[in-house]
């Protein structure tokens, strides 16, 4: 675990850095231009790229040098929020710079995202996989926490060219970490090797090597699932606050999802998981689907602030849970290319509902619940009626879809076929006459000093 901790120090330098980045750059486009266009643009962009990027950036991912790949991005990414900071300093800073260095930005991570994934295996014994995760989520989290609110402070203090200064050198920190790590080789698999040569092929290969695996698309599917069921959440839970409440409300609820991230991460990271996978993937998914309806029954902060700590927190470990399934079933030769392809559905299907979440909510749900609705005299008596309560509908009727994913998901035999979690003593020891996980096999084979 040393050489991981190690890394995930950079990383979770770089990734406060990049919070701070977020923050600010979004604030000074805002109040550049008073456009919530040009900043909707800025989420947009921070998205699309990796988004279109990411079958190609998983197979160079399992071709390249991982340890290349995260010092070429940290390099790049330091020079382009160089850039910008000589660009605001000088005076002839324009949104459209941001942009394009927002898109750049997105682009790399399409490389290091499924990179980080893919080297967790490399670096850590099996029965650690799930605590490295919730780390690697811990680093996330207090970037969306922290980092988040120092970035206004300094924001403040030092104003949009002191904060991309101080992420340039977080960028600089994050890279002299991976140089001190050594990563091991991946050796060549059947599952890596199939397919033909080129990147085509090699993309294509990932695509057939997910499809042919029933547990594992299985899985995918899960997850995409759920996140089209939770992405109007993140979207609408900011209307339904202010419906009946302050921006300072708002901001105590968005923090207390922020620490249930971070509690999240925490648990993960001391506890692994459940060692049934089923229990983590179908089980701890039903508590999400039951704090989103919470959140909204009643127009109350203390409900949905109780609300998004819950559902933040068991999202957080579902979502280690999910990807440290894959780091230990999938060789490491190809695994690139698997979590490329995941974190594209992921990202994908959350787009798609956050591009609809709005006009169904105002459109179609809203109306519902307005004075004088088609279910005032219904749904209303109870659920309450006006403002941000026929958004409120829209996420209830959403939780409940979780829930019934949770509940089908218990049902599927691919799911349930899923091995165990491994873990270390007793268990361990007992487990020695079983074959291991491919990915293990072929990470136990890799003679040591050999580097990437």
């Amino acid at each position: 675990m040393r050489r991981f901790t190690t890394l995930w120090v950079g990383y979770l330098v770089s990734v406060l850095g990049s919070s701070l980045t977020s923050l600010a750059l979004g604030v000074w486009v805002f109040q550049r231009t008073g456009s919530a266009t040009q900043y909707g643009l800025i989420i947009v962009m921070s998205f699309l790229p990796g988004i279109l990027a990411t079958p190609v950036a998983g197979a160079l991912v399992d071709r390249w040098s991982r340890r290349g790949i995260l010092g070429v991005s940290n390099a790049l990414s330091a020079v382009t929020i160089l850039a910008l900071a000589a660009l605001f300093l000088s005076g002839t800073l324009q949104p459209w710079h941001i942009f394009i260095v927002v898109g750049i930005q997105s682009l790399l991570r399409a490389l290091t995202a499924p990179t980080m994934n893919s080297i967790v295996i490399l670096l850590v014994p099996k029965e650690q996989v799930g605590r490295a995760n919730g780390m690697v989520l811990l680093a996330q989290a207090l970037g969306g926490t922290l980092g988040f609110a120092a970035g206004g402070v300094l924001l403040m203090g030092v104003g949009l060219g002191g904060v991309l200064l101080i992420d340039c050198a977080s960028f600089v920190v994050n890279m002299l970490a991976v140089l001190l790590v050594s990563i091991p080789h991946r050796r060549r698999s059947e599952g890596g090797s199939t397919g033909g040569d080129g990147l085509g092929a090699e993309i294509r290969q990932g695509w057939r090597y997910l499809s042919a695996r029933r547990g594992l698309l299985a899985l995918v599917v899960l997850y995409g699932t759920v996140g089209v069921a939770v992405a109007p959440a993140d979207v609408l839970i900011t209307p339904v606050v202010l419906s009946y409440s302050s921006a300072e409300a708002l901001g105590v609820v968005l923090a207390a999802a922020g620490v249930g991230a971070v509690v999240g991460s925490l648990v993960l990271a001391a506890w692994g998981g459940p060692r049934r996978r089923i229990h983590a993937l179908a089980g701890l998914t039903l508590p999400i689907g039951g704090f989103m309806c919470l959140g909204v029954v009643r127009p109350s902060v203390v409900l949905i602030m109780i609300a998004a700590f819950g559902y933040s927190l068991f999202s957080t470990i579902v979502d280690g849970t999910a990807r440290g399934i894959l780091q230990v079933e999938v060789e490491p030769d190809i695994q690139g290319r698997v979590f490329a392809l995941f974190n594209m559905v992921a990202n994908t299907v959350q787009c798609v509902a956050f591009a609809l979440a709005g006009p169904l909510a105002d459109q179609v749900f809203e109306p519902l619940l307005r004075d004088g609705g088609p279910l005032t005299g219904s749904v209303g008596t109870f659920f309450g009626v006006g403002p941000g309560r026929g958004t409120a509908l829209l996420i209830l009727f959403c939780g409940l879809a979780v829930i019934v994913t949770a509940l089908v998901a218990y049902r599927q035999p691919d799911l349930r076929a899923l091995p165990d979690r491994p873990t270390g003593g007793a268990k361990k020891a007992a487990a020695k006459d079983e074959p291991d996980p491919p990915a293990m096999a072929l990470a136990r084979e890799r003679a040591d000093g050999e580097t990437s």
